[in-house]
């Protein structure tokens, strides 16, 4: 089943980030309607902090609105932009807390281990939005023990394949395949999640 929610994510037009960059606002506020959710998910799921998540979607927006005319079509969806804008600011928010001192692993470490499905509605998120999260819980929750630790190290902290390698005293080769696998593993189950309709 197709949801009004997630049609609107998938599909957002290419020339509305055309429109924001000739300041039109209202197209600005279709773009935020059209993310906002799953970039504050995404943002949460990352900090483990709905305060900070927040903070961080009012600057991941700020700089859309500075640096729209950077968005090069060529390189992915303006979802795909997005999530890789978002992602991005909250690993530096993440790296910034380990050099202020504070225990960013161990707070890291204690979202991922609550996992997705566990983590509680957010003030943004629709019905679809959290049949959406639980399925993308449940698929990392379903992935080999040290398949679904190689995604979380690279998707929610932010290391590279060799950084992951350091980490975990495992052969570079070994972790690549490790998130290949793991990636496609959750592909298939969010495709077969979709196709019995338990997402939306």
């Amino acid at each position: 089943m197709d949801t009004p929610t997630r049609r609107a994510t998938s599909s957002i037009d290419p020339a509305l980030l055309a429109s924001i960059v000739k300041g039109d606002q209202q197209a600005f506020g279709q773009l935020y309607d059209h993310s906002s959710t799953l970039l504050y998910t995404l943002a949460f799921r990352i900090l483990g902090n709905r305060d900070e998540a927040a903070e961080l979607l009012q600057d991941v927006y700020l700089e859309v609105w500075r640096k729209v005319a950077r968005y090069d079509i060529g390189r992915g969806t303006p979802i795909a932009w997005l999530i890789t804008l978002t992602r991005s600011r909250a690993i530096d928010r993440l790296r910034a807390r380990a050099v202020r001192g504070q225990n960013a692993t161990l707070q890291l470490d204690e979202a991922v281990s609550s996992g997705v499905a566990d983590l509680g509605p957010s003030p943004y998120e629709t019905q679809a939005d959290q049949e959406l999260r639980i399925a993308v819980g449940n698929a990392i929750t379903g992935l080999p023990p040290a398949q679904q630790q190689a995604i979380e190290l690279a998707y929610y902290e932010g290391l590279s394949h060799v950084e992951i390698a350091a980490r975990l005293n495992q052969p570079l080769g070994t972790v690549k395949t490790r998130i290949k696998l793991g990636m496609s593993k959750l592909r298939e189950s969010l495709r077969r999640s979709w196709e019995q309709g338990d997402i939306g």
